[in-house]
């Protein structure tokens, strides 16, 4: 194989390199992934489980023309923990059906309607930013969960910094140094490197690696059924609001990665039916609503394989990990330091595909019109400033999103009018 050789969406993998490149991706998304039920204080297997089907009917749904991965949604945090306070989670479940369902109806009004929308609401001067957003909104989060920011004390575990480093030297180098096989698999060797420097520092104790291949074969995921609540549906709902902008902004970001228009074909319609019918059925298990991941979306602008078979072989490695104890056990014993370095490359990644929309859009930065849109939605989306509308917090990317949405419709309207001072 050639190095840095692009795998196509369609291509296949010989099972030497299939392996691999799925365990990369299924290690990318799990420490982002099992967080939400670790939070929700619900056994992560279901999730895993239902992350793994939810994936394999994207694909049959997008017709195995939209590479992505769906992992757990954080979008639902605020007002699904809100809803368990006050009545439980099963209660919250029912939310999250009704969240899914809202974004099929919505689908099927993208299916009538068309995306041309989308160019006048996200211009390329508007949706660069809100792509970028994505990658370096999550900037905080990489280095909070690999535990380098400062302490109460203002130190930082040197340990914590040494496993950092690694994990991310390996990661940055190996993608510029590799060659064939090995071009392919950096976040993997990241991510082995990373933990066998924990398990030499003491970070993680050979005991609990011990433990954790001890642990039943054989385990079975905590199934739970929802039960619908008004208020808690009406509290949880207005959620549809991120979910949809997080959706268009992954599904652009995806599709200047592979250099294909996924918007057209499969169709953004499919690709919203897909994930909202997935936090449907996970709702109706136990599961945690699902959403394409970003982590994800880093490996394959890193690695360029985009095959739907490697993705859906990770798919089923989450499948089969929700059921055999020591795989899910041992997985779980990954630290923070490690997801943490390679999440700080691939959310960088992510970022950059936003420049690259700017760039690849020829944006003209010498009017006022694209200066101000671009300005106003990196502003708001780093600021910190936010939004509370039904117990829905709309901050980051989502309140950008929506803010570029409105100024883009209202420059079109006025161009409409002839009242703008650089329509031509």
């Amino acid at each position: 194989m050639e190095s840095k050789k692009i795998i196509q969406v369609e291509d296949k993998v010989p099972v030497s390199l299939l392996i691999p490149l799925s365990l990369q991706h299924m290690f990318a998304m799990f420490g982002a992934s099992v967080l939400v039920p670790i939070i929700f204080q619900i056994n992560p297997s279901v999730v895993l489980l239902m992350n793994g089907i939810g994936t394999l009917l994207f694909f049959l749904i997008t017709k195995g023309k939209a590479p992505a991965y769906l992992g757990s949604s954080f979008a639902f945090l605020a007002p699904a923990g809100l809803v368990m306070s006050k009545w439980g989670y099963q209660e919250a479940l029912g939310g999250f059906i009704v969240v899914g369902l809202a974004l099929c109806a919505i689908s099927f009004v993208v299916y009538k309607f068309g995306i041309k929308w989308i160019d006048i609401v996200l211009p390329s001067a508007a949706m660069g930013p809100v792509v970028a957003l994505i990658g370096l909104e999550l900037a905080g989060t990489a280095a909070s969960t690999a535990g380098i920011l400062p302490g109460a004390d203002g130190a930082v575990d040197p340990r914590n910094f040494l496993i950092f480093a690694v994990t991310l030297g390996f990661a940055v180098f190996g993608n510029v140094l590799f060659r064939k096989f090995f071009a392919v698999i950096p976040i993997l060797i990241a991510i082995i490197a990373g933990y066998v420097t924990a398990i030499i520092t003491g970070a993680v104790s050979s005991s609990t690696v011990l433990e954790a291949l001890g642990t039943s074969i054989l385990v079975m995921p905590n199934f739970q059924l929802p039960r619908f609540h008004l208020e808690s549906i009406i509290m949880i709902l207005p959620v549809i609001l991120v979910v949809t902008s997080e959706h268009i902004g992954h599904q652009i970001v995806t599709s200047k990665i592979v250099e294909r228009d996924l918007l057209k074909d499969p169709g953004l319609h499919r690709s919203l039916f897909a994930d909202g019918f997935s936090t449907v059925i996970s709702g109706f298990v136990g599961a945690v609503p699902t959403t394409t991941y970003g982590e994800n979306i880093g490996v394959m602008a890193m690695t360029k394989v985009y095959s739907i078979q490697v993705i859906a072989g990770a798919a089923i490695l989450s499948i089969i990990a929700s059921f055999v104890g020591p795989i899910a056990a041992l997985i779980q014993t990954i630290p923070g330091p490690v997801i943490g370095g390679i999440s700080f490359l691939l959310y960088g990644m992510i970022g950059t595909s936003g420049i690259r929309i700017i760039v690849d859009g020829k944006v003209d930065y010498s009017g006022s019109r694209n200066l101000t849109l671009t300005s106003v939605v990196f502003v708001v989306g780093l600021s910190g400033v936010a939004l509370s509308i039904f117990n829905v917090t709309l901050s980051g990317m989502v309140l950008a999103a929506i803010v570029g949405m409105i100024l883009s419709l209202l420059f079109y309207i006025f161009d409409k009018f002839g009242w703008t001072n650089d329509k031509n």
